[in-house]
């Protein structure tokens, strides 16, 4: 009745174009899917000619198999229906400008004498070790769930393992968000089985066949919960695994193994097999050509992006010396991984980590980071608007295990959309409300995430560096500083010993520096959003890349670094580019702050420089 009822509203419609050479993918689609099943109305997706499809299932939507170039019309009946096409125009947008393009790594050159296998690097790295041809074991048993029960078990499962805030667990959450969609259609295990054999069908040949195996992998999981179990063999000892592909949830089990490297024949770099190879560190390469017999000792050059299946003993030489040169040298960098980085000259730099979630803290300790150069709030703030309380503890949790803390204030808007901050639509929203500016339209959130970071470093001895975002002049620093002292007296807390300091990515502030010497306690400079502004290229555009060693940018973190007279930090990730850190170092820059994983990589760097 319902569905009929909407035939009698206004249609609100609108044309979006997939930007991203992706495509509009599992992931963002989840997003999608989510933010609509929030509106009571219909909402409607068409295109390449295919009938409509329900856009608040994941499955519907991912048949349409849009890819870069393609466009679609979004169709929305009903109560709320004109609020809810502009808030998925929107997100549209952003999902499209954040979506990274995987791309494919270059290769190092190699001179080995046997016969080499050229392959797409998915993770670099040298392993040498006996082939194996994946196998696996099917059990049966009666697990007493009916199929209803094996999906919800199903789903929660994929919901804990989607708590972490990392690409592992935005993987494991969309393909929840995909499951929900399959369970709506069907209501039986072999209803499932053909359901996917479907989809998969449709999605074969188009650049979203990446997505397969994100099916099986769901099949297989409400499978066992059913009990019909698939493992993995896995041989004892070191191995080099060849597969025509792997399941997602598949990489876990191989990360507890003997595994030196990864084979495929039928994946892709932007597929959820690949990614979470590269997460878990194992040399891999996606190989196309027939592969050697399996048993044989192979060489896995994922540096060069070969497999050696004919190596020479003169071969296994060369594989080794970069094996242990490998070894050495993430073995020196662990090993003096708590000790001060120290260049060849002499000079000290302090080496900081930036984390997006508390989960990091810990490795950010364990891999020595002397503190946190940029807690990015974000994370804090989801689907669901964060209380104070959760707030302050997430703090209490980073000023617990770190004294030297630089927190930013919430960088969302414009391109990073939440549903509960209301935004009028933006052409271009990397120019519109974010960062700093949200202290002018969204004060009363501002003011509880600063009371939250105030409640959280009370009694704390060190002092707290409060860092404000997308800073374009003076005057919105001294109103941001303002606001937050206003905070501080309204709740009665004492700040005194905090440091208010703004990031460096606006360039307008290149020119103005002389006046912000006057009132900020210190700088940070991260370079994705200086980059994008100085070279007027979207740091996301599908096509339009920036050389990130380019000149201009660096004459511009010289100026920076020459005229402030106040402390100065680097929290972009350029800093554990090998390439850019000796000049990052000769710039004067004496405290950098990288991803919690390159931290005691990072240290090492710089021990050579």
């Amino acid at each position: 009745m319902r569905f009929f009822q909407h035939l009698f509203y206004k249609p609100y419609d609108a044309t979006l174009h997939v930007t991203s050479k992706n495509g509009f993918h599992l992931r963002p689609i989840a997003q999608f899917v989510s933010l609509a099943k929030q509106y009571p109305c219909s909402i409607t997706a068409s295109g390449k000619g295919r009938e409509e499809v329900d856009a608040k299932g994941v499955n519907r939507l991912l048949s349409l198999s849009l890819e870069q170039g393609d466009s679609f019309t979004l169709t929305c009946r009903g109560k709320r229906a004109e609020e809810a096409l502009n808030a998925l125009k929107a997100l549209f947008a952003t999902l499209m400008q954040n979506d990274r393009e995987t791309t494919a790594q270059e290769k190092s050159s190699h001179h080995y004498e046997g016969r080499t296998v050229e392959g797409e690097i998915i993770y670099g790295g040298v392993a040498m070790a006996p082939l194996y041809r994946y196998r696996e074991i099917r059990s049966r048993q009666a697990s007493g769930l009916s199929f209803k029960e094996a999906v919800t078990a199903g789903m929660d499962e994929l919901t804990a393992l989607g708590k972490a805030e990392n690409t592992k667990a935005e993987i494991y959450l969309a393909q929840r968000a995909l499951l929900d969609s399959l369970q709506a259609e069907v209501s039986t295990l072999e209803a499932l089985e053909a359901l996917v054999q479907e989809q998969c069908a449709e999605l074969s040949g188009t650049p979203l066949e990446a997505k397969i195996g994100d099916y099986h992998d769901i099949l297989q999981r409400v499978a066992a919960k059913l009990g019909s179990k698939t493992e993995m063999l896995l041989p004892e000892g070191a191995f080099i695994l060849a597969a025509e592909d792997l399941l997602p949830s598949q990489i876990e089990a191989l990360s507890q193994s003997d595994i030196e490297g990864v084979l495929l024949e039928k994946s892709s770099l932007a597929s959820h097999t690949a990614i979470l190879l590269r997460e878990a560190g194992i040399p891999s390469l996606i190989v196309k050509t027939a592969l050697p017999a399996e048993g044989e000792r192979v060489i896995l050059d994922a540096c060069s992006g070969v497999v050696v299946d004919t190596p020479t003993s003169k071969d296994f030489h060369e594989a080794e010396k970069q094996l242990q040169a490998q070894k050495k040298e993430t073995e020196a960098a662990w090993g003096k991984r708590f000790e001060a980085a120290e260049t060849k000259e002499g000079k000290k730099i302090r080496v900081l980590a930036n984390i997006m979630h508390t989960d990091t803290l810990e490795q950010a300790k364990e891999e020595g980071a002397e503190g946190i150069g940029l807690l990015r709030t974000e994370f804090l703030f989801k689907e669901q608007k964060p209380t104070l309380g959760m707030q302050v503890d997430a703090y209490e949790k980073v000023f617990s295990v770190f004294d030297d803390v630089t927190v930013r204030t919430l960088d969302v808007g414009g391109d990073k959309a939440l549903p509960y901050i209301d935004l009028p639509r933006e052409t271009n929203p990397f120019l519109g409300i974010r960062g700093i500016r949200l202290f002018q339209t969204h004060p009363e959130l501002m003011e509880e995430q600063l009371h939250a970071i105030f409640l959280a470093a009370e009694g704390k001895a060190a002092s707290i560096k409060i860092m404000f975002p997308m800073v374009s002049s003076v005057e919105e620093f001294i109103h941001a500083k303002t606001f937050a002292e206003q905070t501080a007296v309204k709740y009665g807390i004492d700040i005194s010993s905090h440091l208010f300091g703004i990031m460096v990515e606006v360039p307008s502030v290149l020119f103005a520096i002389d006046a912000f010497n006057q009132v900020v306690d210190f700088y940070s400079i991260g370079t994705n959003d200086l980059t994008q502004y100085l070279f007027a290229i979207e740091r996301t555009h599908p096509l339009l890349k920036p050389d990130p060693l380019a000149p201009p940018l660096f004459a511009a973190l010289r100026h920076i670094v020459a005229q402030a007279e106040k402390p100065v930090s680097f929290c972009g990730e350029l800093a554990a580019d090998r390439k850019a850190l000796p000049k990052l170092l000769e710039l004067g820059i004496g405290t950098l702050s990288v991803s919690a994983k390159n931290v005691a990589r990072t240290k090492e760097e710089i021990r050579n420089v």
